[in-house]
């Protein structure tokens, strides 16, 4: 009985997993938990700390990361991932150009930069905090 069960196991499991890499990327659930542990340090709300005029938490407004920097290149293009300095700069084995920067000792693992190609090739959507986004309807019975 007990290879039986373990064979259902992971009949189920196998079977959950292309459904789950095909469900849409949140970004409050999945994307903000690893900008907010690795990037929103140098690249968040404040203005002080943050580096390269670049705002990973917020899509427009000033250094938002979907506005072209001063150089004329997108932090993060929405759907291609080639011309999103953003994926090249995770993936990037430069010292130099590497984020987050070595030194910072907060190094994405190939799930976290699995999950943000995912997300900018499913177009990058931004969500605001959860707090202020719509409740979703209730199912009716």
């Amino acid at each position: 009985m007990l290879p039986r069960f373990s064979s259902l196991l992971l009949a189920a499991a196998l079977a959950a997993a292309p459904a789950a890499l095909a469900e849409p990327i949140q970004f409050n659930r999945d994307v903000r938990p690893i900008l907010s542990d690795h990037c929103f340090a140098c690249h968040g709300f404040d203005a002080k700390k943050r580096q390269g005029h670049l705002r990973l938490d917020q899509p427009d407004g000033p250094d938002g990361a979907l506005l072209p920097t001063k150089d004329g290149h997108l932090p993060i293009k929405p759907g291609d991932l080639a011309a999103s300095v953003l994926w090249q700069r995770i993936n990037s084995s430069d010292p130099e150009d590497q984020m987050p920067p070595p030194k910072s000792h907060k190094t994405l693992s190939p799930a976290h930069k699995e999950t943000l190609r995912r997300w900018i090739e499913q177009g990058a959507p931004y969500q605001r905090h959860w707090a202020f986004e719509p409740l979703p309807a209730s199912p009716q019975p």
